[in-house]
């Protein structure tokens, strides 16, 4: 059965058949990974087309090999390269790059929803990585791949979100995911840092994080977010870490199972100690290998490979 979207631009637009579907085409794609030569002939002649107009490191790597693993041809533009430093509408760059008929255009940018009125413009497929304080789902997707690696089923698994999650786009595509999946989800966090009205979102809040990690099978750790903060949101980063930085003092409050997620990139003695890091709790990079494998799928996927052997 094909897929049902043409674009990805949030987990909102996904059912849980769909995030299921996602994730096991994913285990395909791990092994792909796992190989000497990583190249698979999938996307021959296709062409992906990475826009990022913020910073990163993680997602635009990742989304690079990625297709260059499916040996799609692989362009990346940034905002600094870019003719809108000359001038030109962010509309008009991307009616530019589809003159040249690409296949995909992953999207990065700070203003929210960005990646959906592009989509509503051009004919190839679009993939939201990030935009402003919205939502990031493929890190959604990711983070839902490596739990599933470590526990049974998702369904009545506790997961607390832990640090800025008025933010965070991170958190709010996670959420949104992991209650479509039967999960309970607690964010945790200074009153000042999490919105006003997140109950409605099936979430519940606390400001305790030994309390709220007791009974986790999942802690997701998020970073201050200081270049999106209009105004100091708390006294200090020490008094910040102090009350809500994720020690192994603090982890011994927690099960002897859970498992530890972050998106990247960590303040180490921040919201996470270094020793939490080191420990074997501590899963970050199994979310960033993970992360290839989640982009490979979607790409494979939205270009309606579906039915096909992607190997």
């Amino acid at each position: 059965m094909p897929f049902p979207h043409k674009d990805l631009l949030g987990i909102g637009q996904l059912s849980k058949d769909d995030i299921l579907t996602i994730l096991d085409a994913t285990e395909s794609f791990k092994e792909i990974s796992t190989r000497p030569i990583k190249k698979v002939p999938t996307l021959r002649g296709r062409t992906i087309v990475n826009l990022f107009f913020e910073p990163s490191t993680r997602t635009r790597t990742s989304f690079e090999i990625a297709g260059k693993r499916l040996s799609a041809d692989v362009i990346n533009v940034t905002g600094s390269t870019s003719s809108v430093t000359k001038g030109e509408s962010l509309l008009d760059t991307a009616y530019n790059l589809e003159a040249m008929n690409p296949d995909i255009l992953v999207v990065r940018h700070s203003a929210s929803g960005v990646p959906h009125m592009l989509a509503q413009k051009i004919n190839c497929s679009v993939i939201n990585a990030g935009d402003g304080a919205h939502e990031h789902p493929t890190q959604a997707l990711l983070d839902l791949a490596t739990i599933r690696e470590h526990k049974e089923n998702f369904d009545g698994l506790k997961v607390a979100i832990v640090g800025d999650i008025t933010h965070s786009r991170v958190a709010r595509s996670n959420i949104l995911a992991m209650k479509t999946l039967g999960m309970t989800v607690t964010v945790v966090g200074p009153p000042t840092l999490i919105p006003v009205g997140m109950e409605s979102l099936g979430v519940r809040v606390s400001h305790n994080l030994e309390e709220a990690i007791a009974d986790a099978d999942v802690i997701m750790m998020l970073r201050i977010q200081e270049e999106r903060h209009n105004q100091t949101s708390f006294p200090s980063l020490r008094e910040y870490s102090i009350l809500f930085g994720l020690t192994a003092e603090k982890l011994k409050k927690a099960k002897e199972d859970v498992i530890i997620l972050h998106p990247g990139p960590v303040n180490r003695g921040v919201e996470i100690s270094p020793d939490v890091i080191e420990s074997g709790h501590c899963l970050i990079l199994n979310q960033v290998n993970n992360g290839v494998a989640v982009r490979m799928t979607l790409m494979y996927l939205l270009l309606g490979g579906a039915d096909e052997n992607p190997n």
